[in-house]
């Protein structure tokens, strides 16, 4: 196929799953143009604004994505958001191809009694406001000594951290400082992560799960009665070599005394939770109930139920996609209706000219390799239509310039963060936390960071 012009691709997000769908696209024979259309102002996704600040080794990843933005093939247009800034309708007058990667950043729904008490959270909310969030709240609402959270994952982990950590043991780390602040106030002691199943079915990752029980000042607390192992976790164990890790840890947890440290944080196992008590409206315990497993890893309600005083309940049982007006979505599943990528109608047939990639295309489960796979998938299935691509445009030779849809933006006053603004941002950021003998102190509210990145006093 010959074409006398690029085709013109825009992905939506410039987090992993954008950035390595960008970089698959540009390693291809195809001749194409790239925009990456983030609504932040920063770039990296989830892994700035989802990963906790005491965990830079996880961050490293920003460095792969940072050579693939800024070697010059791929042009960034930050800060601007697809519905507002920009209509479905501009994408499909100004590119021959829309790959959203828009993520998953919502907590999934647990559907309990009491659930929407105050004093009830998302977990992924929580993350968003530690992880300085430019659209959340600077401040939130730490006045619980003892606090539970539903879920036993990495983000369960995570957030159970740093509820327990000294805030000034999270100094050297990029955490803002109107979290730092926030967290100093709390006064928390105890903090329960309840699973439904047992030690075998936890989806905590070795390394992470080993990091808990290296925290300053802060005993791991497992109740032995909570252990049980059917014949599908042993399976689960013998199977696999993280699930062995994992269990290992948890079971050498058993023979350790608490030192006394001041915080705690308890693991329960085979405990589902039923129901958020509270008075007044607000949190005042959890009911869980005791579960067996069934022999096949899975578990059943046993009729006996636990009450444990908390006044704060996290969810973290999850993410969940959020809808993009116009683009059709699984509301089951909570990603947007696809076939390897290939975005599809309702009735079943491909959108053209619409693909996805990453969680928004899969759901949130899998690690970076997963993402790279999945983006390789879906450019593999583009590259495939280019021909149909090119002959069904709707796009003019003038609308697919480049500088067009730029100048689009500027004139609907949209302060479009580029790659070199950003790294104006990303400079200043670090200089701040030179100053503080830190590696970086994160720019949090929206309307600083493009002042800083676009040189506005």
């Amino acid at each position: 196929m010959t074409s006398s012009r690029p085709l013109r691709v825009a992905i939506i997000g410039a987090g992993p799953a954008g950035t390595y769908a960008a970089d698959i696209l540009s390693k291809t024979d195809l001749d194409v143009s790239i925009d990456i259309i983030e609504r932040l102002p920063a770039p990296f996704g989830l892994v700035r604004y989802g990963v906790a600040p005491d965990h830079p080794r996880i961050k490293q990843i920003i460095v792969a994505l940072a050579n693939v933005l800024g070697r010059g093939d791929v042009r960034l247009l930050a800060n601007v958001n697809v519905g507002t800034d920009l209509t479905l309708e501009d994408l499909r007058e100004h590119y021959d191809a829309v790959i959203f990667a828009t993520g998953s950043f919502q907590d999934a729904d647990l559907n309990i009694p009491g659930i929407d008490l105050e004093g009830s959270y998302g977990a992924a909310d929580f993350v968003s406001w530690y992880d300085g969030h430019p659209d959340v709240p600077r401040t939130w609402p730490l006045t619980a000594k003892e606090v539970a959270i539903f879920g036993v994952g990495n983000v369960a982990l995570d957030v159970a951290r740093m509820l327990a950590k000294h805030p000034d043991d999270l100094l050297p780390t990029d955490v803002p400082a109107n979290v730092h602040e926030g967290l100093e106030a709390s006064p928390v002691t105890d903090v329960h992560l309840f699973g439904r199943r047992g030690p075998a079915q936890v989806k905590f990752s070795p390394l992470e799960l080993r990091e808990l029980a290296q925290v300053r000042d802060v005993d791991v607390i497992v109740y032995p009665e909570d252990y049980d192992y059917d014949e599908g976790s042993l399976a689960a164990i013998d199977g696999h070599h993280q699930t062995k890790q994992v269990v290992k840890t948890l079971n050498d947890w058993t023979l350790r005394e608490p030192t006394g440290a001041s915080r705690r944080i308890h693991l329960h196992f085979l405990q589902s939770p039923h129901e958020v008590l509270g008075e007044d409206g607000k949190v005042t315990g959890v009911r869980v109930e005791r579960t067996t497993l069934n022999g096949d890893g899975t578990a059943s309600g046993t009729g006996e139920f636990i009450d444990y005083p908390v006044q704060a309940v996290y969810r973290a049982v999850g993410y969940w996609g959020t809808e993009i007006d116009g683009v059709p979505f699984n509301d089951t599943k909570g990603v947007i209706l696809n076939e390897a990528g290939r975005v599809l109608s309702e009735d079943g047939a491909p959108v053209q000219g619409f693909y996805t990639t990453g969680w928004i295309k899969r759901g949130p489960v899998g690690l970076i390799g997963s993402t790279k796979s999945d983006a390789a998938e879906t450019i593999a299935n583009l590259v495939a239509d280019s021909e149909a691509l090119f002959a069904g445009t709707q796009a003019s030779p003038e609308q697919l310039s480049p500088d067009n849809v730029f100048q689009l933006l500027k004139g609907r006053n949209v302060p479009v963060v580029q790659w070199n603004d950003w790294e104006v941002l990303d400079s200043h950021e670090k200089a701040l936390g030179e100053a503080q003998d830190r590696e970086r102190v994160k720019v949090v509210p929206r309307d600083e960071m493009t002042d800083v990145a676009l040189r506005r006093d």
